[in-house]
């Protein structure tokens, strides 16, 4: 490996600046988010550099977009904003490029190593962490009436909360949050989802809410729903959810209970041109240094991957209002979190997929 990325190194150093590609396809997840690494690192960089970015909200799909176009040998992606799952399912199968964290990114202001800073969320050797995030709830104030839902199980009390549900398209979270609420101990969860039996009685429950049930592919789909009345509670990304509650003042309130922390970061494909490569690795050490990942925090409630960032988030750069409360990580949101296991799922994401959506269809 270490021959590889010296190797890597070199021929990066070796494009100069002229060299580079002067327009890049960055890909991400759309919506609030999209919106936020636009502001902390996109226009910035552009202005630094004149480099033009063209969005794509394909995130939702990268393990399958990159398995095509590494197939028909057209890679036409630069930079692709990724769950750690599925960064370490394409440094697995080959199609995100390694990175040497200490020579591909920035140090901190005082001299720290980037490995040292990223610290244990350096989870795969092709992944560059962005953000500590949550999975987690929002319900609607005015629809459920006098007794607010404080547990995750309410998503399954249909008789106490009674109305449309939204749950993402996928196993992920909706199965460890039914075993959750069918009795498993939170630190058995997934040694009951290896099974075949484990993920029956997962299927199971949430047959029991099935018909009740909205399902969403794109995270801007559960703050809409809540917004237009549609659904009175729904799982997406905590971030999009302070952007309805916040800034929308929808009357929309976090359920933190069981929220499942994951991380989210950037991958760089393989089979890129040199050009392309140099101006890939040069986007991903501006974006990713201390002052752009504390950036980032200003516009959506993610916590920054980096330890020396985070004592430089501060205020909403629009609302001006403290953004330290709003993170998944705040001691008084974190009361009941579930870890989301990366590993597990890179492993029996393929087939647990095809299980679930067979019984999606049913």
């Amino acid at each position: 490996m270490k021959t590889k990325l010296t190797a890597l190194a070199v021929t990066t150093a070796l494009v100069a600046p002229a060299a580079m590609a002067q327009e890049m396809t960055i890909v991400s997840w759309g919506g609030a988010y999209s919106k936020s690494q636009l502001r902390a690192y996109h226009e910035p960089y552009t202005a630094k550099t004149g480099v033009s970015i063209i969005n794509d909200d394909s995130s939702a799909e990268a393990v399958a977009k990159l398995r095509a176009m590494d197939e028909a040998g057209n890679v036409t992606w630069d930079v692709v904003d990724v769950v750690a799952a599925d960064a370490i399912r394409l440094c697995d199968e080959g199609l995100a490029m390694e990175i040497d964290a200490d020579t591909m990114l920035a140090a901190a202001p005082d001299g720290t190593s980037a490995s040292e800073d990223f610290g244990d969320l350096l989870v795969s050797d092709c992944f560059i962490p962005q953000i500590v995030y949550s999975t987690t709830f929002g319900y609607r104030t005015d629809l459920v009436g006098d007794t607010a839902p404080t547990e995750i199980c309410a998503v399954f009390d249909t008789d106490a909360y009674p109305g449309k549900r939204s749950l993402e398209k996928r196993p992920i979270n909706n199965m460890e949050w039914a075993l959750l609420c069918d009795g498993v101990a939170k630190s058995d969860v997934y040694d009951v989802l290896a099974t075949p039996e484990g993920q029956d009685q997962a299927l199971a429950k949430l047959d029991t809410i099935k018909d009740d049930v909205i399902w969403w592919s794109a995270g801007a789909d559960t703050p809409q729903l809540l917004a237009d009345g549609e659904v009175i509670m729904g799982s997406t990304y905590n971030g999009r959810l302070f952007s309805v509650i916040e800034e929308q003042k929808q009357p929309v309130a976090m359920l933190w209970d069981a929220q499942v922390f994951d991380l989210d970061g950037w991958i760089i494909p393989a089979g890129l041109s040199d050009e392309r490569k140099a101006q890939a690795l040069d986007y991903i050490m501006f974006a990713t240094d201390t002052q752009r990942l504390a950036d980032q925090a200003k516009y959506i409630s993610y916590g920054p991957a980096r330890k020396s960032s985070a004592p430089l988030v501060g205020k909403h750069a629009d609302m001006g209002i403290d953004m330290a409360p709003h993170m998944p990580t705040d001691p008084e949101n974190a009361k009941n979190t579930f870890l989301y296991n990366y590993e597990f799922w890179a492993d029996y994401r393929d087939d647990i997929d095809a299980k679930f959506q067979a019984w999606l269809a049913k």
